[in-house]
Formats: structure tokens, C-alpha cells, sequence
């Protein structure tokens, strides 16, 4: 059974529709790239994933669990995180700040523990943020740690942004356009990142992504919209071959 399984998915916004009748699997260990132009509904299908939106038909499955009408926090805690386009960061805190406060909901102690910040509770805050550390060696953001997140480039915040979700420990992690904005060196590295997150940390990454060529290069599995319609499925190869992508999205030479 596939890791995550989006059976019939349909989202409508009055009579306009982000997305119809779509289907996906997303298996385990792989990287999966969904494409597609402009209002192709693909941050549209993040969302519906990640609980910010409820599809208006169809299901959702992780693990055989509904997840279709699910909270965004209840979908965090069953291990799927997501990274957004639009950076969810604290501008005015540090970046180990930003990340021990995306760990909040991992803190589960009572409230005379953490009164008196003792047993449980010392031990709890500890475990995070070792973890934490740990995430901040990875995405090496050593250098940066007691920096302000508004006065680093765009390019390491776009890092810290992943690495605020990668905080939460995830199997699967979704990534919505990691890459937008960045220039040819700070896509390289964010590339890097991709792929280790996936082979040393053996997580599920979903990609949402508009540079065709990253995504070909990596991506294991591809999903193509178009104006909210699934149009293509397969490896890269497939894929760049499928007559309904090129003319949709990739074009001819």
C-alpha cells in the first residue's frame, strides 16, 4: 500500500476548481515531484495534504488513517511536515529560537513541571533540544544559529525554513517551491539538501517545485497538473516523453 494515497480529490472554491478528481500515491522513500503551470493547483494539493484545506470530495490516506478532514496539527504529529513558499518564520527571533519554538507541540509535560522545570520537564526540553542541534548541524546552519532570521540572506532562510520542518521530525516532508527565488549557488545547495534529507534521513519528500530541470534530476516519481486536472504520471523519463505534458507544460524545442 502506497505511504500516502489521494484518491479522487476534488477542492472547489465556489464554482471555481483548484483541483478535480485527483489521484496520487506517494510511496515511502521516494522523492515525488508534483509540476504544472501557474494555477496548476499544486500548492493547492500541499494544502490539502497538510489539513490547511479539506477537499470537497475524495480522501485522503496515510499509513490506512483518514486524513481528509484532519487538523493541520493533528497532521503534523502523524509525521508529515511541511515547509512553505512563503516563509512561516519569526523574523525578529534567532534561528535556534525559531526552531526550539517550532518543536512547541513535542513538549508534553504538565503545568507543575514547567513551573519548577524539573523530572519530566527538564528532561523533555533537553531531548528537544538536542534534537534541534542536531537538525541545525545537518541543514548546516552552525554559523547562524544566534543570528536573527530577518537579517540573513534569503537564500538561508529558505534553508531555515526547511529545517523548521525537518524539526518536527517527519516521515514524509513537503516542500513547496524550496528553490523560488534563489539564485544558481543557493539552488545547489538546497538541491543537496533535498536528496540527503531523503538518503541519510530516509524521509518521503513531496516536491512542489517550477525548476524543470532540479526536478528531473531527482525526482523518482513525477505528477503533472494542469488547471487542477492530474494530465501525467511516471518516472522523469516517462514523463518528458508524455505528449499531454509537453504540450501543457513543457513545450517543444
Amino acid at each position: 500500500m502506497a505511504h500516502l494515497n489521494i484518491s479522487d480529490v476534488t477542492l472547489s472554491f465556489g464554482g471555481l476548481k483548484a483541483l478535480s478528481s485527483v489521484d496520487m500515491k506517494i510511496e515511502p522513500g521516494l522523492i515525488t515531484s508534483i509540476i504544472g503551470p501557474n494555477g496548476a493547483g499544486k500548492t493547492s494539493m500541499l494544502n490539502c495534504i497538510s489539513g490547511f484545506y479539506h477537499p470537497t470530495k475524495g480522501d485522503i490516506f496515510y499509513k490506512g488513517k483518514k486524513l481528509t478532514h484532519a487538523s493541520p496539527h493533528q497532521i503534523s504529529n502523524m509525521g508529515i511536515a511541511r515547509a512553505f513558499q512563503n516563509l512561516e518564520l519569526f523574523s525578529g527571533l534567532s534561528v535556534l529560537d525559531n526552531l526550539l519554538l517550532a518543536r512547541h507541540q513535542n513538549l508534553k509535560y504538565s503545568l507543575l513541571h514547567a513551573i519548577f522545570f524539573y523530572g519530566k520537564a527538564s528532561r523533555v526540553e533537553a531531548k528537544n533540544r538536542a534534537h534541534v542541534e542536531d537538525v541545525i548541524d545537518f541543514m548546516e546552519l552552525e554559523p547562524y544559529r544566534k543570528s536573527l532570521v530577518g537579517n540573513l540572506s534569503y537564500g538561508i532562510q529558505k534553508k531555515v525554513e526547511v529545517a523548521r520542518a525537518m524539526t518536527l521530525a517527519p516521515d514524509i516532508l513537503l516542500l513547496d517551491e524550496p528553490m523560488a527565488g534563489m539564485n544558481i549557488e543557493e539552488k545547489e545547495d538546497i538541491v543537496r539538501f533535498v536528496i540527503d534529507i531523503q538518503k541519510e534521513r530516509n524521509i518521503t519528500v513531496v516536491l512542489v517545485e517550477h525548476d524543470l530541470g532540479v526536478v528531473m534530476d531527482i525526482s523518482d516519481r513525477i505528477y503533472v497538473l494542469d488547471f487542477g486536472q492530474l494530465i501525467g504520471s511516471g518516472t522523469p523519463e516517462e514523463v518528458a516523453q508524455d505528449p499531454k505534458v509537453i504540450e501543457a507544460y513543457i513545450g517543444e524545442d
